[in-house]
């Protein structure tokens, strides 16, 4: 069965999504966003949602994890809970 570990951050708007998106483009430590400006409990940890296999998060968000490059950010990502952007940190298909 397919496992990924991710981690994650999330905002409400798509505007804010894409201001801290370029931040970690910019060079900014992804981890550290998270844990300043995610509204998900998961920011204490830099954003880590652990390992989880196919089918166990949202439709959007597990598409975009078991079909995205390892390391590379994903998004905006819109789910019901906000915007996301992702970082699949590996994989096993």
């Amino acid at each position: 069965m397919a496992r990924a570990t991710a981690r994650h951050i999330l905002v409400s708007t798509e505007a804010k999504c894409n201001e801290l998106k370029a931040a970690i483009e910019a060079g900014a430590d992804f981890a550290e966003v998270a844990k300043q400006h995610s509204t998900c409990p998961s920011s204490r940890d830099g954003g880590n949602l652990g390992s989880f296999g196919r089918g166990q998060m949202v439709k959007e968000f597990d598409t975009v994890v078991f079909s995205a490059p390892i390391n590379v950010v994903q998004g905006p990502v819109k789910t019901q809970f906000g915007y996301h952007l992702l970082e699949v940190t590996d994989r096993q298909d």
